[in-house]
């Protein structure tokens, strides 16, 4: 459907003067993932400026970043589990959460993924906030045409729409969302999740990962959930095996969880990379282990905007990513990294080879990577841009 011929939401709604603005923020669940940490991130962020009373809710109440999130200090984490978007459950929850929107005050509410977006953005209108914010953060590859149009609902539901990049507000603006309901806010990178003392034995961390060898091994790492086959680490490995030919003392990391772990393993002994191919699962020490990384790299078929990639360059580390999404918009070619084409393994194991072989190029493209990531990519651009999305959206409401 032609921009054009979309309607915006209602006009927003009065917000009564607050003392503190109420936020909330929703979230799918509290499993590690890119979306999950982002919205934690954004959260801790805003609790901190007095300005905000900053809430969290749920769909999911499981994970492992269920710890952190109650240890921000934002009170009950109230959660409204569901099965589908197509049963009397949905409604019972939907209701739920819009009484605790009404009853909580929220003025406003702000979703992080595609299962937020939907119901957050039901149960905020039908709860009357005033201020309403979606997300995406994908380029909807893995959407189902049902899903896709389900999603353009929730977006007409909402006052704004978060684009974590330019790739990304692109394919809205191609699927019917109006440009000027558009805002890019990238992803922040927190420096010192990935910053480590200088003092680092290498050995020693390695064998504290469950990694070391009798000899010094070059590390090439990945660091991409197991859950979706997007992430493509079947592409990685291919590429390792023509890395290994010609340098065979190399260890290929992959971290990670996920139920395409296993076939990936599988894939592994079959292309002959049994021992020098390491799953290691969640890594809780990743600082650490991008300290001691060589080359990091992104195998994905489609992605929004790669915090993997912020987070390799953050810590100094050279990449070789594949051209997707907003790749273009985070890496400079051959400045901080290479950017190869999808699914082209000969090409991403020439490009780490290059970076293998000169250790002078490597550790360039490192620092100028940590360089753009503080330039460009900093907690304190994400909640700028942020505070400026809220302020332009709740001025509108008290005009």
């Amino acid at each position: 459907m032609p921009a054009e011929t979309l309607k915006y939401s209602e006009p927003l709604s009065q917000v009564p003067p607050l003392s503190r603005l109420k936020v909330l923020h929703l979230i799918g669940s509290f499993h590690q993932g890119g979306s999950e940490r982002q919205a934690l991130q954004l959260a801790r962020l805003l609790h901190r400026d007095a300005t905000y009373d900053v809430r969290l809710a749920s769909i999911d109440p499981s994970g492992s970043l269920r710890e952190h999130a109650e240890s921000l200090g934002l009170g009950e984490i109230p959660s409204y589990p569901l099965t589908s978007f197509y049963n009397w459950q949905f409604l019972v929850q939907l209701w739920r959460f819009a009484a605790h929107l009404t009853n909580s005050e929220i003025s406003v509410v702000h979703t992080h993924d595609f299962y937020t977006n939907i119901f957050g953005m039901a149960a905020a209108a039908l709860a009357g906030v005033p201020v309403r914010i979606a997300s995406r953060r994908d380029l909807g590859m893995i959407r189902s045409s049902a899903q896709c149009f389900v999603e353009q609902n929730a977006y007409r539901l909402a006052h704004r729409v978060i684009a974590n990049s330019e790739a990304v507000r692109r394919q809205l603006i191609e699927e019917g969302v109006p440009a000027r309901k558009i805002a890019v806010i990238y992803n922040g990178q927190d420096l010192e999740r990935v910053t480590v003392s200088p003092g680092l034995d290498r050995k020693n961390v390695l064998a504290a990962l469950g990694l070391g060898r009798a000899s010094d091994p070059r590390v090439v790492l990945i660091v991409a959930n197991f859950r979706l086959a997007v992430k493509d680490q079947g592409t990685f490995l291919r590429a390792a095996q023509r890395v290994q030919q010609q340098m065979p003392n190399t260890l290929f990391v992959l971290a990670g969880e996920g139920d395409l772990q296993d076939s990936m393993r599988k894939l592994a002994e079959e292309l002959g990379l049994k021992d020098s191919a390491a799953f290691i699962g969640r890594c809780d020490r990743i600082g650490e282990l991008l300290a001691v990384s060589d080359v990091c790299v992104l195998s994905s078929r489609s992605e929004g905007f790669s915090n993997a990639i912020l987070e390799y360059m953050a810590a100094g580390r050279p990449v070789v990513a594949t051209d997707v999404g907003g790749a273009g918009e985070s890496i400079i070619e051959g400045e901080t990294g290479f950017l190869v084409p999808a699914g082209d393994d000969a090409i991403m194991a020439q490009r780490i080879l290059t970076l293998l072989e000169s250790e002078e190029k490597a550790n360039r493209m490192g620092r100028r990577g940590r360089d753009r990531v503080e330039q460009n990519f900093s907690l304190q651009r994400q909640l700028e841009r942020t505070q400026e999305v809220y302020a332009e959206l709740l001025s509108r409401t008290r005009a």
